[in-house]
């Protein structure tokens, strides 16, 4: 009986163990998934402020093909 007693006491033992590395690992996912979404956020804004660049950009701004300087090539 006592060896069944020691059995189970080093099976809680080691799922104890494991629970604690797989709360810790839930932990550092959970960080990378808030920084990746604080990113997500962030180009989320930028692109919104470029998108909004161009389209208040007048036809003015840009050269038309005549005034392009012709490739290296030509």
């Amino acid at each position: 009986m006592r060896h069944d007693t020691a059995h189970l006491l080093n099976e809680i033992t080691e799922l104890q163990t494991k629970l604690a590395f797989q709360d810790d690992l839930i932990e550092q996912l959970n960080q990378a998934l808030v920084s990746q979404q604080n990113q997500i956020h962030k180009l989320e804004y930028q692109m919104k402020h470029v998108v909004s660049k161009v389209k208040n950009m007048s036809v003015s701004n840009l050269a038309s093909e005549d005034e392009e300087t012709p490739p290296p090539h030509y």
